[in-house]
């Protein structure tokens, strides 16, 4: 198990899980920006759970953030289910606290800024589940610091 410490120090871990990729993004010490890592080719579960444990430990994470697709109009449906129980896996088998985040058009919005650069269209296909993730992450950070400020 890659169970952490309670406390303040560790990143957070950021994920835009899809049927044959895992984007993985995480933030600084302090938990302000994100940065993209290695985009996970999945396999079957226990490979991707061990893929993510050695993230987890070498990165001293602490929470788990999961892209939770939506429908357009807000509602839940098969996807939702399936990164329900993702993160239940990822509760149980790492006993950190995992956060469900809207992720509607975060693939969309990593798209249109990879446009905007030279990178070539397989490159960014490559980097696109990377950069869902870092947004997806970037996100939660910000409305968590919102919403902190506000209650402080």
């Amino acid at each position: 198990m890659a169970q952490q410490k309670s406390g303040a120090s560790g990143r957070i871990l950021g994920l835009d899980v899809g049927a044959r990729r895992i984007g993985i993004a995480v933030s600084d010490p302090l938990g302000i920006t994100a940065q993209g890592l290695e985009t996970l080719q999945r396999r079957n579960k226990r490979t991707d759970l061990a893929a993510l444990e050695q993230v987890i430990r070498e990165y001293a994470v602490r929470e788990i953030v999961v892209g939770l697709p939506l429908r357009m109009s807000g509602a839940e449906g098969t996807q939702s289910d399936k990164m329900q129980l993702f993160a239940e896996d990822l509760r149980k088998r790492f006993r950190l606290p995992v956060h469900l985040w809207d992720e509607r058009l975060t693939s969309a919005e990593a798209n249109r800024l990879l446009r905007e650069t030279d990178m070539s269209i397989r490159r960014r296909g490559q980097v696109v589940d990377q950069m869902a993730a870092v947004l997806i992450l970037q996100s939660w950070m910000e409305h968590r610091a919102q919403r902190n400020s506000r209650t402080s």
